[in-house]
Order: C-alpha cells, then structure tokens, then sequence
C-alpha cells in the first residue's frame, strides 16, 4: 500500500476508534511520543496545551467526562499533502446539563513512518466555552 493510501487509512481507523471509544485502537495509530495538541483557550477546563506520549493522550481522553456530557466526532473531508492529513468535521458537543450543540473542527494529523506524531485539534473555543457552561 502506497504511504499516502495507508496515513489516509490510519487516520479514518483513528475516527472508527474515537467512535468505539476504543482508547487502545486509537493509541496504535499514534507514536510513542505522539503530540495531542488543542488551543490554549481551553486550558481554563485542563483541556489546552500539547499533551505528550499515550500517557497523555490517556490523560486527556479521561478528564473529558468531567469536563462534557459527551462527544461524538463526525469528520466529513480528508485532505491529503505528503505527510498532513486535515480532516474538516463537525463534532456533537453535550454539555453535562444535557445541552447538545453541533461545533465545526479541524484536526491536522502529522505521520510518520506509519504513526500519527502529531494532532492539532482546531476550533472555536468560545462556542466550545459557551456550551460546557450552558
């Protein structure tokens, strides 16, 4: 399989796995020392910032609840360049009082050698802000 075939394939397994909430599917597509990145606007609800390696993906993926009622992730485009993959999507967003919204992302996937090294989730947080203290 050509590379670009397989980061594509990778990358939509990383969304099969998000959907499951199969946290171990999800860390096989990411690297060792993989960066989960999301906007710093959001570091008011420990969500901001580069967590490092699968211990703070699981990190990440384990404060969410506490933050959110819940998530569902819809991605919808793939854009393919070399080693970036850029997936348009929208994600369903519930606030823990049971508010439901629908917010657009961009995620920016970096690979290499056959891993994810880098996530940057990208969207906008005061939406995001808006509907976690509704």
């Amino acid at each position: 399989m050509k590379t670009q075939e397989s980061n594509l394939h990778l990358i939509h397994a990383a969304y099969q796995a998000f959907h499951a909430r199969d946290v171990d599917a999800l860390l096989a597509v990411l690297s060792e020392d993989v960066e989960w990145i999301h906007p710093q606007g959001m570091n008011v609800y420990g969500l901001g910032g580069t967590k490092v390696g699968h211990a703070g993906v699981k990190e990440f993926l384990a404060h969410v609840p506490t933050v959110l009622g819940g998530m569902r992730l819809h991605p919808m485009e793939f854009v393919q360049s070399g080693e970036r993959v850029v997936v348009f999507g929208v994600r369903d967003v519930t606030s823990h009082s049971g508010h439901t919204e629908s917010l657009d992302f961009v995620h920016s996937w970096t690979m290499r050698e056959g891993r994810a090294v880098r996530m940057e989730d990208i969207f906008d947080t005061v939406l995001f802000h808006r509907l976690i203290e509704s």
